[in-house]
């Protein structure tokens, strides 16, 4: 039976409504989902990184996801609208509290950048106005080739009809370059009744040019490898590296060799040849 999963239900201050959300994609049968944190810089004002939700504070107990006994699981998500490169930093401190990072270009080069750089799990495609650029197989190639997914969220063409032409027509535009492989297709939900059911996502997979397997993939396999991704890449931030220092090599090549109980060379008995 597959784990199917919702990467992006956006963060709204009303906790009744994040709860709701929650809920109903419990209800459809997602297994894990992510809360969103859109951090979006801006050159006139400094602003502050968005902390995590404490998920304890938000809901008592988890619901059940349907047709499994065990709670669905809850991620903490932060996706940086990039506009400029000194937007994203990728040593912050403030984004380590988050499951998965995200980072949702808005130019050619720093969608260049993000594919070929940036250690981030999720790159996001813009759903609500037509892209300013073509995107290029050698940037989405080296993306995919490091583990990096692409995201196409569904809710923007629920909305409006203007919309819902921008984000065909960059999905469809995005599965030219990258053929379908690592792409995951989420809600980017702010109310209850903009999350659909797996197997609904699956079909509107259909209409953005994947194939069955791909589109059945973009809710649940390829998720499940940006999870896994999120939780390589923290682990590999946080190693840390020892070395010999230089004194401490050359004190030891100094130092007389130790006592092994041996006799020195000159000394020893040499083997009579028969």
């Amino acid at each position: 039976m597959s784990v199917f999963m919702d990467l992006n239900l956006n963060y709204t201050t009303d906790k009744s409504r994040m709860r709701s959300l929650i809920e109903t994609a419990a209800h459809l049968g997602f297994s894990t989902v992510a809360i969103n944190h859109v951090f979006e810089p801006t050159a006139k004002k400094k602003q502050e990184i968005p902390s995590p939700t404490l998920i304890k504070e938000l809901i008592d107990e988890l619901p059940a996801v349907q047709g499994r006994s065990r709670p669905i699981r809850v991620l903490n998500r932060l996706t940086v609208v990039m506009s400029d490169s000194s937007h994203f930093r990728p040593n912050a401190a403030e984004y380590r509290g988050f499951d998965l990072l995200a980072v949702q270009p808005t130019t050619e080069k720093l969608f260049h950048a993000a594919c070929m750089l940036y250690e981030v799990d999720i790159i996001c495609v813009s759903v609500t106005e037509k892209l300013p650029f073509f995107f290029k197989r050698a940037p989405v190639n080296g993306a995919v080739g490091r583990g990096v997914v692409f995201e196409v969220s569904y809710s923007a063409a629920i909305r409006d009809s203007t919309r819902r032409r921008y984000t065909i027509a960059n999905a469809v535009s995005l599965m030219e370059s990258c053929r379908g492989k690592n792409v995951i297709l989420s809600s980017a939900a702010e109310k209850p009744l903009e999350i659909r059911g797996p197997y609904d996502i699956t079909n509107l997979g259909l209409l953005f040019g994947l194939s069955d397997a791909d589109a059945k993939d973009a809710v649940s396999t390829t998720c499940r490898s940006v999870v896994l991704h999120a939780e390589t890449r923290k682990l590999a931030s946080g190693i840390i590296y020892t070395m010999k220092s230089c004194t401490e090599s050359s004190s030891l090549q100094g130092a007389p060799p130790a006592d092994t109980g041996e006799a020195p060379a000159a000394k020893r008995a040499k083997p009579h040849l028969t």
